[in-house]
């Protein structure tokens, strides 16, 4: 019905995506929750006013079917929200090329499927698009986190120019700019560390401090409720912001602001050990 509100949510399953699934649904909206993975999906499609879809960003004609399901039992979108991304840890010489190629074919080519395909919908109810970038998004990037920096760098640019596309349509594109909040995703970040130190011809050492250096931000990682409430506001407030930056790190931000030619040394210096 045109009374109830509608959205859309991919990595609607898992970690951040999930507790917003959860809190769009308890605040009264219908929610399609796309994941790719399906016992996740079961969990979350027994939720009330969730219903859940199996999707691969990766695939245009699964993206499609979604489409064609959602088109079929809604007249539009209020909101679609892209929270499907994936990680990868390593050396820009060393990382292989199919791993790169698929980060940003989740991360990047996946939300632009998405919404290239749901907008429609979106534009049948003024609707709104959330596209999940990261504080890695705006600030200079950093070693070894290279192939997600380089997927959320792309996020803002095709965010900025999608939003600056359509306002002539009267449909807003908002970016959210989350730091380190606590999920699966980040938890696997110091196993992957020890995966490249292993394989590394040049870094090996390195590599394996990071990830104990990693584990400790741990500790500083936010409830995932947060993000939620944030993509709430963002689907609801009357004159959304362009962009929400969300407990950036401290340290990051603090180096983000000084020149490059002080930054190198420093990590330099601060990951010599």
């Amino acid at each position: 019905s045109m009374s109830e509100k509608v959205a859309f949510v991919t990595g609607g399953a898992g970690g951040l995506g999930r507790a917003t699934t959860r809190y769009l649904a308890q605040h009264g909206w219908r929610v399609y929750a796309a994941d790719f993975d399906e016992e996740a999906l079961e969990a979350i499609g027994a939720e009330p006013n969730v219903t859940p879809l199996r999707v691969d960003v990766t695939d245009a004609d699964s993206v499609e079917a979604a489409h064609r399901r959602v088109g079929n039992e809604c007249d539009g979108l209020d909101g679609v929200v892209n929270f499907a991304g994936i990680l990868a840890v390593g050396s820009l010489v060393e990382v292989a090329e199919a791993e790169v190629a698929r980060v940003l074919d989740v991360n990047v080519m996946g939300t632009f499927r998405v919404n290239r395909a749901l907008f429609p919908l979106v534009h049948a109810r003024k609707g709104r698009i959330v596209n999940i970038s990261s504080e890695t998004g705006w600030q200079s990037g950093m070693p070894f986190n290279g192939p997600y920096g380089m997927s959320k760098h792309a996020i803002e640019a095709y965010s900025d120019s999608l939003r600056r596309e359509l306002m002539f349509l009267g449909v807003s594109v908002i970016k959210i700019q989350p730091g380190p909040f606590r999920t699966a995703m980040v938890e696997s970040v110091e196993r992957r560390f020890a995966r490249a130190a292993e394989s590394s011809r040049y870094f090996g050492e390195l590599l394996g401090r990071l990830g104990a250096l990693t584990a400790k931000e741990q500790e500083k990682a936010h409830d995932p409720a947060l993000v939620a409430r944030c993509v709430h506001t963002a689907l609801t407030t009357r004159f959304p912001s362009p962009a929400y930056s969300l407990k950036p790190d401290p340290q990051r931000v603090a180096l983000n602001w000084l020149p490059d030619r002080l930054v190198d040394p420093l990590l330099r210096l601060a990951f010599r050990g």
